[in-house]
């Protein structure tokens, strides 16, 4: 069967989600800069019902709001791409869900877009658990182009997963 993903990425997404559904576990995703792709990859998988909740693709700053609850104090204060903003969209998520494990991503893609500050490539990931703390990671992909930089918050987002397996 042919993937729209790299076969070993779908290969461990298959893994995970075959392990969430034994634990009776269900995944909800918080995506901006990866547009739904991790949402993608996860219900490229068959079955992947049993464990994929939903997923939830808040590109603007109003929708990280109006869906995910992120406030628009915290937006206006950090930037949608913040260590902040990730633990928000996943704790959003998590609270919008019926799931017990959310993971968010919001980074610059590139091309464009990027300063100083934040340059391309930046992206933040948050991971939460029901009845844990939220935990956030930062990554620095560079600028090796858009496609890249996504796959890479992909496969990022995928490790993450795993790891709420490891708990």
């Amino acid at each position: 069967m042919g993937s729209l993903f790299p076969s070993d990425l779908y290969e461990t997404a298959r893994a995970m989600l075959a392990a969430y559904e034994k634990r009776g576990l269900r995944i909800v995703t918080a995506e901006s800069c990866t547009g739904g792709l991790i949402a993608g990859l996860l219900t490229e998988v068959p079955g992947s019902s049993a464990a994929v909740e939903r997923g939830y693709v808040t590109y603007s700053n109003v929708a990280k709001s109006d869906v995910l609850g992120v406030p628009e104090e915290m937006l206006e204060r950090v930037g949608a791409v913040s260590e902040e903003v990730a633990r928000a969209m996943a704790e959003g998520a998590l609270n919008h869900s019926r799931a017990h494990v959310a993971v968010s991503v919001t980074g610059i893609a590139g091309p464009d877009g990027g300063s100083a500050d934040k340059p391309v490539g930046l992206v933040y990931f948050g991971l939460a658990v029901r009845d844990q703390p939220t935990r956030t990671r930062e990554c620095r992909f560079g600028n090796p182009g858009r496609q890249e930089v996504r796959i890479a918050s992909v496969r990022t987002a995928v490790e993450l997963l795993n790891s709420a397996l490891q708990d």
